[in-house]
Parts: structure tokens; sequence; C-alpha cells
């Protein structure tokens, strides 16, 4: 069964449009993009299906307009973050600046349609965990340029370090982000209060702090092997 979102909204709105990307967000971060129908969504709006249809032609099409209003302005402002990095000269400093560049804009927008907020983190952990082809073709086509520009910046920026370690060093950083974004409250369970989980500020930090450590770690190619077993002295 379909969980409703949990607000409580007139029947309906003055601005249909924004009801319905307003309820399908919900509803998709709660439920994932596969349990929910067209008509979930307008029940939810306090719309009829034809508005759905009528203002976003498909499911598809309401998914990817959530997707485009969100990060849109997001990966713009990482765009500009990352211009700014790139030109720091101390290669310590440039990979910081990278790394702190692709984190802060998922923290410090305003509001919802900046490009943060949980619900929308909450979404896209859902979309990515759920493997839908429809929600994995949106993403790619959300962030791919923008993943692929910060992982050639990172590269640059430690050229000893071979591109395909870093694409998986990225990728933990993007599972981290997910993480600290929709359970900022386990941090401050498993601290004990000692930390703030939902202070944006600490979270960040941390972040950039142990990606920065991570993206600088021995190539795995070139770990070291293990030692040898010492050989038992047979008596």
């Amino acid at each position: 069964m379909v969980r409703k979102p949990t607000s409580k909204e007139p029947a309906r709105k003055p601005n249909m449009r924004e009801a319905i990307l307003a309820a399908a967000e919900e509803l998709f971060a709660t439920n994932g993009f596969n349990a929910v129908s067209v008509r979930d969504i307008a029940q939810a709006a306090g719309a009829n299906p034809g508005s759905v249809t009528y203002h976003f032609k498909t499911k598809d099409g309401l998914l990817l307009e959530i997707y485009r209003r969100h990060c849109g302005p997001m990966n713009l402002r990482r765009s500009e973050l990352l211009e700014a990095a790139k030109r720091v000269r101390d290669l310590q400093d440039r990979l910081e600046a990278i790394v702190r560049a692709y984190v802060v804009p998922a923290f410090t927008s305003g509001s919802d349609l900046a490009g943060g907020g949980a619900r929308f983190s909450r979404l896209r952990a859902v979309m990515s965990a759920e493997g839908n082809e429809v929600a994995r073709r949106i993403i790619a086509q959300t962030f791919d340029d923008t993943s692929h520009a910060f992982i050639d910046a990172i590269h640059d920026s430690l050229p000893h370090i071979p591109r395909t370690d870093i694409v998986w060093r990225s990728h933990f950083l993007l599972g981290a982000l997910y993480y600290s974004l929709v359970t900022p409250e386990r941090v401050t369970r498993l601290a004990r209060g000692e930390t703030d989980g939902g202070d944006a500020a600490i979270a960040i930090e941390q972040l950039v702090q142990a990606t920065v450590a991570s993206l600088q770690a021995r190539a795995v190619d070139q770990a070291e092997p293990a030692p040898k077993r010492a050989a038992s002295i047979k008596t």
C-alpha cells in the first residue's frame, strides 16, 4: 500500500502543477517510483489523473521535472565553485576546494528547490537503490556531466592515482553524502550527544576531510603486499 504524504493540505491547490510536483516528490521519496501510480499522485495533490498527464505527460516526465528543478541550481552552483577551486595553485588546497565545491551545495540551499532538503535527498537515495531503468536514465542525464567534471579535476590534482580509483572514491562520497543528509540523527545517537548530526557545518567539514584523505590514499594496484606468515618452527 502506498503511504500518503503526512502533511495536511487543502483538497485543491491554486497552483495545480506545483501541488502535483510536491505530492509526487513526497510519494516517490517515501514509496519509491515503481509503487506509486499517477492516480496516487493525483489523489495526494487534490487533482484528477488527467491533470498529471496534462502537465507532465507521463510519470517519467514528472520524475524528470523533479530532478531538473532541484538539480539544475545545485549543478550550476557546483560548477561555479569548481571553476574557482581549479584556480587554486597549491595542489593540496586545490583538492580540498574541489571536494568542498561538490559537498557544500547539497547542504546550503535555502529551499528544496535549490537542490537541498532531506526529502529530495531521500528521494535520490531511494531512486538509486530501487534500480529502476527510468530513474537510472534520469540520474545519468542529470548528474553525469557534472560528475565527470569533478572526477577529471580531482585526477588533475592527483595524477598518480588512477582515474578508476578516483571514480570509486567519488562513489563512496556520494553514498556518505546521501546518508549524512537523510539520517543525521544516527550520528547524534552514536556520538551519545557529543556532536550534532544535523549541524551542516560539522557534516560538511567531516565529509570534506574524510574524502580528501580517501582520495589521497595509496592506489589499489600500488598497495603493499600482505606480509608473509612466518613459517612455524618444527621441533
